[in-house]
C-alpha cells in the first residue's frame, strides 16, 4: 500500500462496474477484514460489529436471494432496472455483511441506563466507521466497491441460508471485485458553509 491515509480517503467512491475478478487474494481479503474488525474503534470496546465476507458461489447466491425477494414487491412490468441493478452486483468478485451483535449492544444498556437511548445510535457509528475502513482497505488494493441496504428485505434469507445468529442484525452489504468503470464525478459544497473554526 503506496497511497498515504487522506489519499486513499479522497480515491474511495461508489463503483458500481465490478467484475468476478480481484486483483489480491481471498487471503489477502480476509485479513483486510480482520484487521479492520479488530481494529476499528466502538463505544465503551463494545466490539458489537460481526461480518460475513461471501466469495464464489455464496456470492452468486446472496444476489439471487436478494432478486427474488425484490421480485415480490417490484411491479413485473418494472422490473427490468431492478434485474439489472442487482445482477450488477452479483457480477463482483464479493460482498461483505456488515452486522452488529444486539445482545452486546443490550447488555451495555442494561450496565449503563443512563445511556440507554444512545448504544442503538453509537452501535451505528461504529458499523459505519467499520464499513469506511475496509472500503478504503480494498480500495488501496485496487477494488471497486459500493454499500448497499437491502436489509429487512433479505436478513430472513441470509440468517436462513448462512446460519447467522438470531442476534446479529444487518446493516448493510458491500459488493465488491475488480473496478470495470471509473466512479461519476462528485459535487463538493462549499466547505465553508460546513466548518467552523474557532481559535
Amino acid at each position: 500500500m503506496s497511497k498515504d491515509f487522506l489519499t486513499a480517503i479522497a480515491d474511495r467512491r461508489s463503483i458500481y462496474g465490478i467484475s468476478k475478478e480481484s486483483p489480491i487474494s481471498d487471503d489477502r481479503i480476509k485479513e483486510i477484514i480482520d484487521h479492520a474488525v479488530k481494529h476499528s474503534p466502538s463505544a465503551f470496546n463494545s466490539q458489537s460489529a460481526r461480518v460475513v465476507l461471501l466469495l464464489g458461489s455464496h456470492q452468486d447466491k446472496l444476489w439471487d436471494l436478494t432478486k427474488e425477494a425484490l421480485r415480490k414487491i417490484v411491479p413485473a412490468d418494472k422490473f427490468a432496472p431492478t434485474e439489472e441493478k442487482i445482477n450488477s452486483f452479483k457480477s463482483g468478485y464479493g460482498t461483505v455483511l456488515f452486522f452488529e451483535e444486539e445482545s452486546v449492544i443490550e447488555s451495555l444498556q442494561q450496565q449503563f441506563p443512563l445511556y440507554k437511548d444512545n448504544f442503538p445510535i453509537w452501535s451505528q457509528q461504529s458499523s459505519g466507521m467499520l464499513q469506511l475502513v475496509i472500503w478504503t482497505a480494498l480500495e488501496m488494493e485496487g477494488l471497486g466497491a459500493s454499500l448497499q441496504h437491502y436489509n429487512e428485505l433479505i436478513e430472513g434469507d441470509i440468517k436462513n441460508q448462512w446460519s447467522i445468529p438470531s442476534s446479529w442484525k444487518l446493516i448493510a452489504q458491500m459488493p465488491f471485485g475488480k473496478a470495470t468503470a471509473e466512479a461519476g464525478e462528485k459535487q463538493f459544497q462549499p466547505l465553508e458553509t460546513r466548518i467552523k473554526v474557532f481559535k
